[in-house]
């Protein structure tokens, strides 16, 4: 019997993937935190020796179905289509898992939920993947990536089943997953000709506004004490109104996957809190116990 070993809230965000020097520079002179909380995760995940990661991509995304990637293999050369001028030349080859995702399909089917496998080669890849590859170095690690899409007709609730219907999947075959949520929390950008607060681009006071910090930051909290459930309760009146990246689909599919509002599984967090363009990023462990 397959099981979820771990999981994760990760920011995919591109400026991350420049390079340091460029990085330092945004940063005032200091790195962004979320790059030494990608080491702390990849020791976690190290450790914990999975066969897969499932990635919940908060940029795939679909209509009609809520599906996962069930390619055996997937190649490319990455082009961001929304900033090409640094994001781009970024090759990636990795496994996917064609029989997880077969068992996900199966469960959905079994459990009437709109959870579907698809192979079709032409399709490209996301950064919201891209990243988290690269960044917890999965390639060289050798472990198989399965992409999971956030269906953009649902309603926010329709994330739980989806997720109770991957862990299903999971738990019909032989893997051994760990789960990451690939986005941000409050997602709204600063405009265009924005001027920063705060000459530390990173910064929480770069965030589009102080009430997207102060919620961003309770709900980082209650994760910290395994308390999914308030979260949960408080969305159609909280975080659904800050705008979550994907909206929510990306932590909303992995918290099904865990038990949903019965989830207790306490957050570790790994970085600061920052500011990407005036989203919320954070990385967030959590150590999961079947």
């Amino acid at each position: 019997m397959g099981q979820i070993v771990g999981a994760a809230l990760l920011s995919h965000h591109p400026g991350l993937m420049q390079n340091e020097e460029m990085r330092k520079l945004m940063g005032a002179g200091t790195d962004s935190d979320l790059i030494a909380g990608y080491a702390k995760v990849r020791k976690k995940i190290e450790a914990l020796k999975p066969d897969t990661v499932i990635i919940f991509d908060s940029h795939w995304f679909t209509t009609g179905f809520h599906l996962v990637d069930g390619r055996g293999r997937i190649k490319g050369n990455y082009v961001s289509s929304e900033m090409p001028w640094y994001l781009f030349g970024v090759d990636y080859d990795f496994n996917g898992n064609p029989e997880l995702a077969n068992h996900i399909n199966d469960a959905g089917l079994e459990m009437g939920v709109r959870v579907r496998s698809t192979a079709n080669d032409g399709m490209h890849k996301e950064y919201a993947t891209i990243n988290i590859i690269k960044q917890l170095h999965l390639e060289r690690l050798g472990i198989k990536v399965v992409s999971a899409s956030c269906c953009q007709n649902c309603r926010w609730d329709q994330f739980l089943p989806a997720g109770e219907t991957i862990a299903q999947g999971i738990k019909n075959s032989d893997a051994k997953v760990v789960l990451i949520a690939s986005g941000a929390l409050s997602h709204r950008f600063n405009n265009i000709d924005w001027e920063p607060v705060n000459p530390r681009i990173y910064h929480e006071s770069n965030v589009s506004s102080p009430e997207n910090v102060a919620s961003d930051k309770v709900a980082i909290a209650l994760m910290e004490q395994g308390n999914h459930e308030q979260i949960i309760n408080n969305w159609e009146s909280e975080y659904k109104q800050r705008n979550w990246e994907a909206f929510g689909g990306h932590y909303l599919q992995m918290l099904g996957a865990l038990g949903g509002v019965n989830c207790k599984a306490k957050g570790t967090v790994m970085s600061d809190y920052e500011n990407a363009r005036g989203t919320g990023n954070v990385q967030i462990w959590f150590d999961v116990k079947e």
